[in-house]
């Protein structure tokens, strides 16, 4: 079971990565489009990855807390981790996930006259999230390291 962490620092670590590459990549590169394309990619973005990110971010969790187990003498910085990562995950259910639900049916006819604030929100919202994950990682990888 020693390849369990590694699996766990590689799968949270590419999970931050996206995560981060939506943050400050994709999503501005979406926002810069013209006319409604980045509502459109926004729309499509949140249509993919609503159906892989609850998989991944399960996934991290999960092997968040088997690598806690499997390293009691690294226990409590992979534990910490692991409840951001539930934190993360809370946050995303509560606030996120909702605003993306709506997000992802939006075209320019469908589309609210708020959509820019409720996409600005989101925005946010995912920066708290990359903060809770990013802290997460560094945790899990410290665990990992010592």
């Amino acid at each position: 079971m020693d390849w369990v962490p590694v699996v766990a620092v590689v799968v949270v670590g590419l999970m931050v990565g996206v995560e981060v590459a939506v943050a400050f990549v994709v999503n501005p590169i979406a926002d810069r489009l013209p006319g409604n394309a980045g509502l459109l990619a926004r729309a499509d973005g949140g249509r993919m990855l609503g159906r892989a990110m609850p998989v991944w971010y399960v996934g991290s969790l999960l092997l968040t807390v088997a690598t806690a187990v499997l390293l009691p003498g690294a226990a409590a910085a992979a534990w910490v981790a692991g409840g951001l990562l539930v934190l993360s995950v809370v946050l995303s259910v509560a606030l996120l996930v909702p605003i993306n639900d709506r997000a992802k049916r939006w075209t320019p006819e469908t589309a609210p006259a708020d959509w820019r604030e409720q996409i600005g929100r989101w925005d946010a919202l995912h920066g708290v999230r990359i903060v809770m994950i990013v802290a997460a990682f560094t945790l899990l990888t410290v665990a990992v390291a010592g």
